[in-house]
């Protein structure tokens, strides 16, 4: 195999280079949890926030890192997805299933992110992110979830794809269930 060399050492991302191939590796974390959440009077839970990277505000899933916490390197995945469903939405689930795992830009990062479904939400306060975020919180009706994504982006808010493979894992799931 090829040696890497290193281009950049940051404190959150390392740039590597393996023969002409360039790509990035987080320095602070492990992996990346994504969470679907649906409350009991059927509306999905959504967050908006700015990314420096796209220049304005993203509308997601609730997400976070994994093994970012200083002495938590070794939070499991399962604690990871309660822990940012709770400070991003304000929600705590009773339970959680795994839904899958991948890398969500392979040509680019060595980054793996795993789906979860959060059921029994009790909401504990109104979410919002910590003190270093900027994070508004939605909780849209399913049955409006088409429009009302579409009127966003209209204005000009970037949707996440990872979104609308949450809306799938949910349909999968309802189907399932007849």
């Amino acid at each position: 195999m090829p040696a890497e060399a290193i281009l950049h050492d940051g404190e959150f991302l390392r740039l590597k280079r393996r023969d002409n191939w360039e790509y990035v590796e987080r320095a602070n974390a492990r992996a990346a949890v994504i969470i679907v959440a649906v409350t009991d009077d059927d509306a999905l839970l959504l967050v908006e926030q700015p990314r420096v990277p796209i220049g304005g505000p993203v509308l997601e899933l609730p997400a976070g890192l994994v093994g970012d916490i200083v002495g938590e390197e070794d939070e499991a995945l399962e604690i990871a997805a309660a822990r940012e469903l709770e400070e991003e939405t304000g929600h705590r689930p009773g339970r959680l299933t795994f839904l899958c795992a991948g890398p969500p830009s392979a040509g680019l990062a060595n980054e793996t992110m795993a789906f979860y479904r959060a059921h029994d939400l009790t909401r504990i306060d109104a979410g919002g992110g910590d003190d270093s975020e900027q994070i508004t919180p939605h909780e849209v009706p399913l049955a409006q979830i088409e429009a009302w994504l579409a009127a966003r982006e209209a204005e000009g808010i970037r949707v996440d794809p990872k979104i609308y493979a949450g809306l799938y894992f949910l349909m999968r799931d309802r189907l399932q269930a007849g």
